[in-house]
């Protein structure tokens, strides 16, 4: 079965917001999605990676290095810069590459070949999918099922936005700045929890209830399957639409300004939720920033820091570790009185319930 664009995926806003904001801002870090199978996580991540524009790389390099930002190419594109004064350049489609399930470490992580370069006096590289991710979208399907030690070396890049290889006394480094996403299913595994937080945003996803919505999900599954070409036409304009504002939105970023009053707002909110570190903050402004900016607004607004807060903490443990992530229900009420506003009743039982629950992660189910 072909993938529909992604505008016409019924539901799942929380996924599509936290994806368009890593289009406009890969540097928030990665995004983890969680949820049953059969919910559409891989669908959605395949059909975005379609609205990523294409990208100016050196059109013979491994890594996709930009021809325009010396201090990001790999070492052998600097020296090639270095000694000939310019770059071969091409115009290609933004990357996406998936990592298996079965895949083994230099899979992943790359290999200098040590034969090769003995022979040849330079360094021979054999890129692994990092590299050939760099300035692309690395999908993880099943993340909770890959070895710990790789799921590390994933987020190592992703956090740095550089790799170094080391092999018999030879290292290499080079660029590896992608866009992150991983899904996993939580009743086939759990992911570690120190390797759980250091995911930047977290989205939940759930089988989808109501009636007309489910209605609506098979009706344009079944008119995609009768008619491809012409769904495709039929939402072109949507898709189109959403690749400007992107690209305007990445534009116009660095001049978004957020309030020192909703810095203070973000700070009050991690801190009386027992968020442990300052990440969260960091990501939660970062996450209101870019979403400002696909709305063509210059400025953060209260709307933006609670969407920023609540892809920011889903999936967070608290109180060093000893408290599960935070429901929406207790972000919200949190939110309302870090400004001094009343608390709904419900929220309030919501927030008093879980304070009641001490429980070691990761025991909650999603």
């Amino acid at each position: 079965m072909g993938l529909l664009p992604f505008p016409a995926y019924v539901g799942m806003e929380d996924l599509k917001r936290a994806l368009l904001a890593l289009a406009v801002d890969p540097s928030i870090g990665g995004l983890l999605i969680m949820g049953p199978k059969g919910t559409g996580k891989s669908s959605v991540v395949r059909s975005f990676a379609r609205l990523l524009p294409p990208i100016k790389v050196v059109s013979d390099c491994p890594f996709h290095c930009d021809p325009d930002s010396p201090r990001d190419m790999c070492d052998v594109c600097k020296a090639r810069l270095s000694e000939n004064g310019k770059l071969p350049v091409a115009e290609v489609p933004m990357p996406m590459v998936e990592l298996p399930i079965g895949a083994t470490e230099d899979m992943v992580l790359g290999t200098i070949n040590i034969e090769r370069t003995l022979k040849e006096g330079r360094v021979a590289f054999e890129p692994g999918l990092l590299g050939r991710a760099n300035r692309g979208l690395l999908y993880v399907d099943e993340v909770n099922l890959l070895p710990d030690h790789i799921v590390d070396s994933i987020l190592d890049a992703a956090a740095s936005g550089w790799h170094v290889v080391e092999r018999e006394g030879v290292s290499l480094r080079h660029p590896a700045r992608f866009i992150l996403v991983g899904t996993m299913n939580p009743e086939e595994g759990e992911l570690r929890p120190q390797l759980l937080d250091r995911f930047a945003i977290g989205v939940k996803v759930e089988t989808v209830r109501d009636p007309k919505l489910r209605a609506e999900i098979v009706k344009r599954n079944v008119e995609f399957e009768s008619d491809p070409e012409g769904f495709e036409a039929k939402w072109r304009p949507v898709e189109e639409e959403l690749r400007r504002r992107i690209a305007e939105a990445k534009r116009m970023l660095p001049n978004v300004r957020v309030s020192d009053e909703l810095y203070e707002l973000v700070a009050r909110v991690c801190a009386r939720l027992e968020v442990d570190g300052y990440r969260p903050d960091i990501v939660a402004i970062k996450v209101a920033r870019a979403l400002a900016a696909l709305e063509g607004r210059g400025e953060v607004t209260e709307e933006d820091v609670v969407a920023g807060l609540e892809l920011a903490l889903s999936h967070r443990t608290r109180a060093e570790g000893l408290k599960p992530p935070p429901t929406k229900e207790e972000i919200r009420a949190a939110l309302s009185e870090a400004l001094g506003r009343k608390v709904p009743a419900t929220a309030k039982e919501e927030v008093r319930e879980k304070k009641s629950q001490v429980r070691f992660f990761p025991r909650w189910s999603f």
